[in-house]
């Protein structure tokens, strides 16, 4: 193998070189790094490089299916022991992690070699990748757009060519998201399937699993054959799949029931004309493989969910700021984190804990309220996305917003937050570009989104598919058909 044909290639494809003899760790590792060096300046996702750590990890001993393969991890959940973890936020940098996450072991134990973290908004709560501590991650596509979020910066990396796969959590979309912003293949599994330890004992309520953003739908099934299964301690038990998930890529999918919808499943202006293009071409593609398809919208009460998933969120973005008080011992500055991230706390403390309580009681019935549909259709066909890749900062507040946002904070205005109606703003307007991936989250339910359809001026725009609880495998078996009925272009 020359290594300019290093992108021809995914995980798997790398590490059967490896185990050739075609091409060693280090230089895999190398050219990683290179590839690095030369894409960031220009997008702007990857904020920390281990450059001597990962060369001396490529001298072995390696094992396990994806040995000698460059990985990036997201900087948000997945702790490197001795090395920081920042959330995107100024608040941590600097701060060692005490230990490896379980899920970092297990991708170490994979064989996979980290050479970097990639870029997250601040605290993982947006569905772009653009935190004041490091700026802009961009789309490589079109770099004057976003490359989605919260797993931006991974996503980016991946169709950039820099690295095969790139890690990614999602707890309202952010595996999924950035996926069909960067034309990639993007897999949430169940709730429960990925570990969250050793010290977290879950995250946002059990709406954020964490797995993997890859070009191909094999290396995600790789993936996760090498890390499902629960830790010890573990709050939630995914059913265990029937056989290794990398067997259901190619396997037949049988003649599958698929629902689809283009209507927002939360409140939004509209959905893009690209995107109901997208459902179209692949609910017609599905019925050409032999599958039954309907059109069928589930019965989810939109408004009453965002409301709920708004109030989850700030409630647990106020719990982690909390929780940093604890570990370092001194009072969160109005320098430490973003305005927006402030505005959230002080909203946090205008409700109560009954307020929170039947919030997320409300979403935990999200699986009750699906079930019955699930029970009619294998799987729901949806947009991934309300737009195509947003343009950079297009959700930033600018003006007379931020300068309201900074003010409400320092004056400590929580009861001004609340008699403003500012949570039932945002639940009424902040998913007018992720109108489809939160409720997946609260349902535990596995969702993928496939990249199927690029734009006329080459953006890439994702679909979703969702299944029942631990059928990843439903899944896995008709992203491997549809990418080999329309295989998409991996790399930019």
């Amino acid at each position: 193998m020359s290594l300019p044909d290093y992108a021809d290639h995914d995980a798997l494809g790398l590490a059967a070189l490896v185990r050739a003899g075609q091409v060693s760790p280090r230089e895999l590792v190398d050219e990683a790094l290179a590839r690095i060096e030369a894409t960031n300046p220009r997008l702007n996702a990857v904020v920390a490089v281990r450059a001597a750590a990962a060369r001396s990890e490529a001298q072995g001993p390696l094992e396990g299916p994806l040995a000698g393969v460059p990985f990036l991890v997201k900087d948000l959940l997945g702790a490197l022991q001795g090395e920081s973890t920042t959330c995107g936020s100024r608040l941590w940098r600097g701060h060692a992690a005490a230990c490896d996450t379980e899920l970092v072991r297990r991708w170490r134990r994979a064989g996979l070699i980290v050479v970097g973290r990639t870029s997250t908004p601040e605290l993982g709560l947006l569905p772009v990748t653009e935190p004041e501590a490091y700026g802009p991650a961009r789309n490589p596509w079109d770099p004057s757009r976003t490359p989605g979020g919260s797993s931006g910066g991974s996503a980016a990396m991946v169709a950039a060519g820099v690295v095969p796969l790139a890690s990614g959590g999602d707890g309202g979309g952010s595996i999924r998201i950035p996926a069909s912003c960067c034309g990639l293949f993007g897999l949430k599994p169940s709730r429960g399937r990925t570990p969250t330890g050793p010290e977290a004992v879950d995250h946002w309520q059990g709406c954020a699993v964490e797995h993997v953003l890859t070009r191909s739908v094999r290396d995600s099934a790789a993936v996760l054959d090498a890390t499902h299964g629960p830790d010890p301690g573990a709050p939630y038990v995914a059913p265990p799949p029937p056989r290794p998930f990398l067997e259901e890529v190619g396997a037949p999918p049988g003649r599958l029931r698929i629902a689809f919808t283009r209507r927002p499943l939360l409140p939004a202006p509209g959905v893009h004309p690209e995107c109901v293009a997208a459902v179209d071409e692949a609910a017609a593609l599905c019925a050409e493989l032999g599958h039954d398809v309907e059109e069928a919208h589930p019965p989810l009460d939109g408004d009453a969910f965002a409301r709920a998933f708004v109030m989850m969120v700030i409630g647990e973005a106020a719990a982690d700021l909390r929780a940093a008080e604890r570990v370092l011992g001194r009072r969160v500055r109005h320098g430490d984190v973003e305005p927006g991230t402030h505005v959230l706390r002080l909203l946090a403390e205008a409700y109560s804990a009954a307020d929170f309580a039947l919030a997320v009681r409300d979403l935990k019935a999200t699986g009750r309220v699906l079930a019955p549909f699930f029970a009619r259709h294998d799987l729901l066909l949806t947009p991934t996305l309300a737009t195509p890749p947003l343009e950079v900062g297009a959700l930033t507040p600018r003006g007379a917003e931020r300068a309201l946002m900074m003010a409400l904070t320092r004056l400590g205005a929580a009861g001004a937050l609340r008699a403003l109606g500012v949570l039932e703003r945002l639940a009424a307007t902040a998913y007018g570009f992720a109108a489809f991936t939160a409720p997946f989250n609260a349902s535990g339910q596995p969702a993928m989104s496939v990249p199927l359809r690029w734009t006329p001026d080459g953006l890439p725009v994702g679909v979703q598919f969702a299944a029942r609880l631990g059928e990843e495998g439903t899944l896995l078996r008709l992203a491997a058909q549809l990418e080999a009925a329309r295989p998409w272009r991996p790399v930019v």
